[in-house]
């Protein structure tokens, strides 16, 4: 049976495909559409040959029409440009006549200004000496030195009228052009600021001497606090000895310390020193200027010398190091005649020497020597060794100084001590006077006031015992007078080594809503608040425009923090939202230098130098160019208002682009009235585009023309009163507008 089957299924297949195929209508109507197909792809296809060859002329017509309107605008370019080329001359005489008026007219009232200023500092007569006579200060330091006055009231006051004459030596460095009248200033300047510290020193001693005198009621201890408008004195003597005294907080002084167990049963007192001066920092600055200079003459690298200290005192440097390297004499006391390279400064040497000299009330000739070898521990011996090792190099790239790095040295260019410097210290307790029989009975030693050692030395700790040294708290309310736009970074000062250091401090804590920060360190030291000092670069706008005749505001919207500076003539005024920490700078007038130093010294920094680029992301610009700029700037501001472009980083480095209006009144600029100028080397111009547009294009804008100076381009769409405001400028005004314009540099910094 399946044979059969399976061979009837053989002969079903075979049959199935030996049968032809049928002839149907089918065949036929499909030979009839592919004719048709035909027929239609063909008209297709002409269809399409027809449309290139229209859109061939359209193209060619539209080509035609660029090739025409390129020509049309390279004659009008040609046109435009030959031009400019026949005014060229007489609009650069125009503007260098009218920067040479303003410079000429500036330059004169300053001159007249130091001479009044001289005149006035001669008629005082208030007993102070004229810094600028060299003998004058010398006689005043002498005399000073051996006053044996130790009551902090008058020693305070003399203290104060140093810090003046530090300030007036500091112009007189600054101005300095013989190197060794410049020798001269910095010797004093460096000479009052160590006579500060030893005086301040001598009070203490004479303070903790008398600390059972002061014997606080509740804790039975002395604690006190002296102040005024420069220093902070927190005294704290350790009478009772109570170990579980924890540590102590000075409320009126917004500060505190925590002391170990062992300290707190041991016979000590603790001072915490605040200046709101900065004295360590000059001494940074010139070991890291006077390393380079080793440096820089040896073949190395040479390293930015604007950090604080003036090029007069760069070259004196200099010229020391390359005597030093020719006689081969890299001796300690070559080290203590040079500071600066061949400016005199006090050394260890120097100290020693004035031991003798100083001769202080009876019986206290010994501990004025050991006060004086105390100090070494904060200004210390100011000599400069010849050979630094790379703990001292200030200017190392950042990555080297980040926080992260094990030595951690501060660069005083990328942070800016804040609120001055703290010195927290701790000393042996002086014996204290008995009353015996209406006697007092008083111990003398043959030595001053004593550091005590902590932590002890390893060498002095017996190999049978173990001695663990905690380290010891500080907490600091930060200055009323500072603005700390980041959470504050802490160093501490490195002697040895005369720079600030990061390292060694352990347990930070800033508590931002009551303004504190707490840490500790490793050991008693003097240490310093610090903050980034480009925390508000770049900017993200800025904008500058005319209130009146000559005076005009400058307003900056910064990283972190916006602020408008308002100029009146050659004067200045702060504005800010920001209250705490500028309310002594707030709405009150200054010069623009003295504006600009108590910003600083605020911590509000807008202002930049030829380092700033190292640390802060900018687009690049042609410095001739920009300053140009703002020269021009400043000659319209009375009439004109600027602001920043966000195609100024788009239109390369050669060339710069701002908005720019005619604006009169305090009122702010109406939106739509700004209008976009190019300036470059050769000639500025009216651009086309506006800030909306979606692509930078350097075409001008229609029916404008081209200018060689950016002034006689805003003429063009200005009025004739405007331009008559222009004129009427005061030179002071300008000069001020121009000297802001260029400490901030808004075309590249924004």
């Amino acid at each position: 049976m399946r044979t059969r089957f399976y061979g009837y299924l053989d002969a079903v297949e075979l049959f199935s495909f030996s049968m032809p195929p049928k002839k149907g209508k089918s065949s036929k109507k499909g030979s009839k559409l592919s004719k048709a197909q035909a027929a239609k792809l063909q008209q297709e296809e002409e269809e399409r040959r027809l449309q290139e060859e229209e859109e061939a002329r359209l193209q060619a017509e539209k080509d035609e029409l660029e090739k025409l309107e390129r020509e049309r605008k390279e004659k009008e370019l040609e046109r435009l440009e030959l031009k400019d080329q026949e005014r060229r001359e007489d609009e650069l005489n125009e503007l260098r006549h009218l920067l040479e008026e303003n410079h000429t007219a500036v330059t004169k009232w300053k001159t007249a200004a130091m001479e009044m200023t001289k005149w006035e500092r001669y008629m005082r007569c208030d007993g102070s000496p004229d810094p600028a006579v060299h003998q004058d200060i010398n006689t005043y330091i002498c005399l000073w030195r051996d006053d044996p006055e130790v009551n902090i009231t008058p020693v305070l006051k003399q203290c104060n009228l140093a810090l003046q004459l530090i300030e007036e030596l500091e112009v007189l460095l600054r101005d300095a052009t013989h190197p060794q009248e410049g020798q001269k200033y910095q010797e004093a300047l460096i000479n009052l600021q160590e006579l500060i510290h030893l005086k301040l020193h001598l009070t203490t001693e004479e303070i903790f001497k008398r600390a059972s005198a002061n014997i606080d009621t509740e804790t039975g201890n002395m604690q006190t606090v002296i102040k005024d408008d420069n220093v902070t004195l927190c005294f704290w003597a350790n009478l009772k000895k109570n170990p579980r005294f924890k540590g102590l907080c000075f409320e009126e002084a917004g500060l505190g310390f925590e002391l170990p167990k062992q300290l707190a049963v041991s016979d000590i007192a603790v001072r915490i020193l605040h200046t709101r001066y900065d004295h360590l920092s000059l001494l940074a600055r010139i070991a890291h200027l006077r390393l380079h200079s080793h440096r820089s003459l040896a073949g190395g690298d040479e390293a930015p010398a604007d950090l604080g200290v003036s090029e007069q005192e760069q070259t004196k440097a200099e010229e020391e190091v390359k005597e030093d390297n020719e006689t081969q004499q890299h001796r300690v006391d070559e080290d203590v005649q040079s500071i600066q390279g061949s400016e005199g400064r006090k050394s260890a040497a120097s100290v020693q020497s004035r031991k003798s000299s100083v001769q202080p009330a009876e019986g206290q000739g010994s501990q004025v020597q050991t006060q004086i070898e105390a100090l070494g521990e904060t200004m210390a011996s100011l000599t400069l060794p010849d050979t630094l090792t790379d703990e001292g190099d200030l200017s190392s790239p950042p990555v080297e100084l980040s926080m992260m790095d094990c030595v951690q040295v501060v660069d005083l260019m990328q942070y800016t001590p804040l609120g001055g410097v703290l010195f927290y210290d701790v000393f042996h307790l002086p014996p204290q006077a008995h009353q015996a029989n209406g006697w007092e009975i008083r111990q003398l030693l043959d030595k001053g006031l004593q550091v005590f050692p902590y932590p002890v030395e390893k060498s002095k700790v017996d190999d049978n015992e173990s001695l663990t040294c905690p380290p010891v708290g500080v907490s600091v309310t930060l200055p009323d007078s500072v603005v700390f736009l980041e959470t504050p970074q802490v160093a501490r000062w490195d002697a040895a080594g005369k720079q600030w250091r990061m390292d060694g401090i352990t347990d930070i804590s800033y508590e931002e809503a009551e303004a504190k920060i707490s840490f500790k360190m490793d050991s008693f030291q003097a240490f310093v608040l610090m903050q980034e000092t480009y925390a508000n670069l770049p900017f993200q706008s800025w904008e500058l425009r005319p209130l009146g005749q000559d005076s005009a505001l400058f307003t900056v919207n910064g990283a972190l923090i916006d602020l408008s500076i308002t100029i009146q003539g050659n004067q200045c005024m702060l504005q800010s939202e920001q209250e705490r920490g500028l309310a002594h700078l707030i709405g009150k007038w200054m010069s623009g230098p003295a504006l600009q130093r108590a910003m600083l010294s605020a911590g509000i920094n807008i202002f930049v130098n030829e380092y700033t680029d190292k640390y802060v992301s900018t687009c690049s610009k042609d410095p001739l160019t920009e300053h140009a700029a703002y020269e021009q700037m400043a000659l319209f501001a009375s009439a004109c208002a600027f602001s920043w472009s966000k195609w100024n980083a788009k239109c390369g480095a050669e060339h710069l682009v701002m908005q720019v209006c005619e604006h009169h009144g305090p009122a702010p600029v109406p939106k739509g009235s700004w209008s976009l100028y190019l300036l470059g080397a050769q000639r500025s111009q009216k651009l086309e585009i506006t800030e909306k547009s979606e692509v930078f294009s350097p075409d001008h804008y229609p029916g404008s023309e081209f200018h060689s100076t950016f002034i006689h381009m805003l003429q063009d769409n200005m009025s004739t009163d405007g331009i008559a405001t222009t004129r009427e400028s005061n030179y002071l005004f300008v000069d001020t507008v121009q000297s802001l314009l260029c400490a901030t540099r808004p075309l590249m910094y924004s």
